[in-house]
């Protein structure tokens, strides 16, 4: 288990480094690259927790929904993994998943082995030193006006 005093740094790469490992030995790939992945490939993957499911038919199974910003993963958990990660597992919003891939025909799952909380690190995005700029697209109309409208009209 990753604890906070583990984690030396979270880029916008999104690349966790642990104390005392070299920074190429770990890097945590997109939702999408994890489902893409060859099947029993071993990786690490974060996103969002959007759902989690314990249903009783599933003998203590816990299935996860994660997703970032490239898509949404499915997380299979273990009875013993949940066991040992529980309180990461009920109580993050962000999370971070190695594991290894299983792959049935179309349908993909990490099956999880070790599970961090980066909560933290999801909290600190408003906390930033430089204002975040956004760029203007040509539809918003907020920020540019309406299109193919000079000044608007005074009505009576």
């Amino acid at each position: 288990m990753c604890r906070k005093s583990d984690l030396q740094s979270f880029s916008s790469q999104a690349s966790v480094t642990k104390i005392g490992v070299p920074p190429n030995r770990r890097r945590i790939v997109t939702c999408q690259e994890a489902m893409q992945a060859r099947d029993r490939s071993w990786l690490e993957a974060a996103g969002l927790v959007l759902v989690r499911q314990r249903p009783g038919s599933a003998r203590g199974f816990m299935f996860l929904t994660m997703e970032d910003e490239t898509g949404a993963a499915n997380i299979v958990v273990w009875v013993k993994i949940f066991e040992k990660f529980r309180r990461v597992l009920l109580s993050s919003a962000m999370l971070g998943v190695r594991g290894r891939i299983q792959r049935e025909g179309e349908v993909v799952h990490l099956v999880a082995h070790e599970l961090t909380d980066l909560s933290a690190e999801l909290a600190s995005v408003g906390n930033r030193e430089m204002p975040f700029p956004l760029p203007h697209g040509r539809g918003d109309e907020a920020h540019h006006g309406a299109p193919g409208r000079g000044r608007p009209r005074l009505r009576p």
